[in-house]
């Protein structure tokens, strides 16, 4: 039987970041490197946008100021960060399927013995696949404003998405 774990400690780090900007309370760059530093960002990072950025654009936020001759990652990256603090509430709507994701009902379907979903700031792709290791751009969940819908990530349901690519691995 497989064991699924689920990783949201960078959303996490995220979150309190967007609530210190809504604030107005200063975050030590230090922190940005912490997340940066994570080993589950490395699927961002290339050329266009590397650790560096990530310390960049979250302190332009956390400063209020315009990135300086940004890459066209790194813009959207900052775009994408900006777009969650124009309503905490929809932004803790998008993480309340994340926070209340149970997989253990794939547990018996699954070959290898453990897995990793993971949730982290995206900037371009949808989610990575290393291995067991499921890496989902959380930028790229969507719910409805209404509450109405379902949450998806592209076209389809939230943890459909998650079991289709799992049984894919």
């Amino acid at each position: 039987m497989a064991k699924i774990i689920i990783k949201n400690e960078i959303l996490e780090m995220m979150l309190y970041i967007w609530d210190s900007v809504h604030q107005k309370e200063k975050i030590a760059d230090s922190f940005f490197l912490e997340i940066a530093e994570n080993p589950d960002m490395k699927y961002l990072y290339d050329d266009e946008f590397t650790k560096e950025s990530v310390r960049k654009v979250l302190s332009a936020i956390s400063n209020r100021e315009l990135l300086n001759k940004p890459t066209k990652k790194e813009s959207r990256f900052w775009s994408k960060n900006m777009w969650m603090l124009e309503d905490l509430g929809f932004t803790n709507m998008m993480v309340a399927p994340v926070k209340q994701l149970n997989l253990d009902y794939l547990e018996d379907k699954l070959t290898k013995d453990e897995y990793e979903v993971v949730f982290i700031p995206g900037h371009v792709d949808e989610c990575y696949i290393d291995d067991n290791k499921l890496v989902i751009n959380f930028f790229n969940i969507v719910v409805d404003f209404f509450g109405d819908g379902p949450v998806k990530i592209g076209d389809k349901p939230f943890n459909e998405y998650i079991e289709e690519k799992l049984l894919s691995m």
